[in-house]
């Protein structure tokens, strides 16, 4: 069989979730299957030694401009050249009139829930809203015809059966993401001396991924790290990666505290390998999303051994277990009284140091490509 498995944006040196989700899907299947032919469709960028060729994967740097031209009119023609049996799209979108049997990858429908109005008119950047409004207008019309929908948790799996009146219950199915093995705890000196010089940490720090998508509930943290500052009078500061200071600067007058600017710190694009190091280093890893349909970090930072808190909503309890603190991420003071906590109870941040490694060690790439071959295999019986 030769599948074609779309990985438009792997290349491209800044990754982020769905496409590291890609990225690792594609390198455990080039260590479990040496039977079937893959060819990986790419849009050319310049990390291009993140993936290599062997003798039953092929690349294809395939150009085609704006992303809906590539992956409509580009990426299906390409794919039927190849001769693919099967495409699987990796990243809530594919090809509407595709001739090839298709497999899509449906991470979260939180834009399918969002009306057009409100996805024009709410906050994060035109980008967001732009790809938003795209994934609303082909995701129904590419669902009827796929021959498998995978999605990322059982939490989501349900969210979109009820939404799509999805009954058929063997076309859609959850498939867990993985941790990769480079997130572990660091015990190198030098590597830890290393990062923290690199990106200028502080020795004390909460570490959150805040980023401008609504869900991510920056706003609250924000206001929660403000609070925990005023009730403890700490030397902590808040480690944040890729943000815009002007946009910071917007959140911190809304939240009516300009001056917590002085106690964040921004690291720009942190490198995935340099990620653990971050990670270990920090007291508390702070995951209060609105909304996830799974939460990579949340493993991520189990695996290096540092305590999580998470919320109480969506998929983020299934993947976290009983390995981290559940708040309300809709109260900011629950946040704060999270974080509180861990830091006056050295017992309680230990148990879940523990905790969360045995939590981490479940979820595993390997694994994951396992059940997505075995997908495959499936649409060829059938």
């Amino acid at each position: 069989m030769k599948i074609g498995i779309e990985g438009q944006r792997l290349f491209r040196q800044k990754k982020h979730g769905m496409d590291m989700v890609a990225l690792e899907l594609i390198r455990n299947l080039q260590a479990i299957d040496s039977v079937n032919d893959y060819v990986l469709f790419i849009k050319p960028d310049v990390d291009d030694k993140v993936i290599n060729e062997t003798e039953n994967f092929k690349i294809v740097k395939l150009r085609g401009g704006f992303y809906p031209f590539w992956e409509q009119i580009a990426l299906p023609k390409a794919a039927k050249k190849a001769g693919c049996d099967l495409l699987h799209c990796t990243s809530n979108t594919a090809p509407v009139f595709s001739t090839i049997p298709l497999v899509v990858t449906l991470h979260d429908i939180i834009y399918m829930e969002t009306g057009f109005l409100k996805i024009l008119q709410g906050s994060g950047t035109l980008y967001q809203k732009f790809g938003n409004v795209y994934r609303k207008l082909v995701v129904p019309r590419i669902l009827k015809k796929c021959r498998k929908i995978i999605t990322v948790s059982h939490f989501e799996k349900n969210r979109i059966a009820q939404f799509f009146g999805i009954s058929n219950s063997t076309q859609l199915t959850a498939v867990y993401n993985g941790v990769s093995e480079h997130f572990k705890p660091i015990t190198d000196e030098q590597e830890l001396s290393r990062v923290q010089k690199k990106y200028g940490l502080p020795e004390h720090y909460f570490f959150f991924l805040g980023n401008t998508d609504p869900k991510k509930n920056t706003k609250g943290t924000l206001k929660a790290f403000s609070d925990f500052l005023k009730m403890t009078e700490s030397n902590f500061y808040l480690v944040m990666l890729d943000y815009d200071k002007n946009e910071l600067e917007k959140l911190l007058q809304e939240i009516g505290d300009p001056g917590l600017i002085n106690r964040i710190v921004l690291t720009g694009y942190v490198v995935n390998t340099d990620l653990p190091a971050i990670y270990y280093r920090s007291k508390v890893f702070l995951y209060p999303s609105l909304r996830e349909s799974f939460g990579i970090p949340i493993l991520e930072a189990m695996a290096c051994g540092t305590p999580v808190i998470t919320s109480n909503t969506s998929s983020m309890p299934e993947v976290a277990g009983n390995a981290a603190l559940l708040i309300d991420p809709s109260k900011p003071e629950e946040i704060t009284a999270a974080m509180i906590r861990l830091i006056n109870h050295e017992a309680l941040s230990n148990e879940l140091k523990i905790k969360g490694l045995a939590q981490a060690a479940l979820f595993s790439w390997k694994n994951m490509a396992q059940q997505v071959l075995q997908i495959y295999l499936e649409i060829q019986i059938n």
